[in-house]
């Protein structure tokens, strides 16, 4: 293994490191969302990890900008839910 595919490894770990910390994340919605946005965001973050594994030898560099695009998923999802649907806690 050479140098780059280390830090190619390196990076796409620490992505899918990222993904797994958004999940407590998405799993706490429940606080606020419905039901069956919580199924929908756990479908959209199941999405994103099996998408990180595909990618995690050919595109590592996207990997890591996986828990960026879940993170502001959640935060859109539930920003719009409170103010379009009335979701509060």
């Amino acid at each position: 293994m050479d140098g780059r595919q280390v830090l190619e490894r390196a990076v796409a770990t620490l992505g899918v490191l990222g993904l797994i910390g958004a999940l407590p994340i998405y799993v706490s919605s429940g606080l606020v969302a419905p039901l069956w946005a919580i199924v929908l965001l756990l479908l959209f973050w199941a999405l994103l990890a099996v998408l990180s594994l595909r990618w995690f030898t050919r595109r590592p560099w996207l990997v890591l900008l996986l828990p960026v695009v879940a993170a502001a998923v959640w935060l859109l999802t539930l920003t719009l839910g409170e103010q379009l649907l009335g979701w509060r806690p």
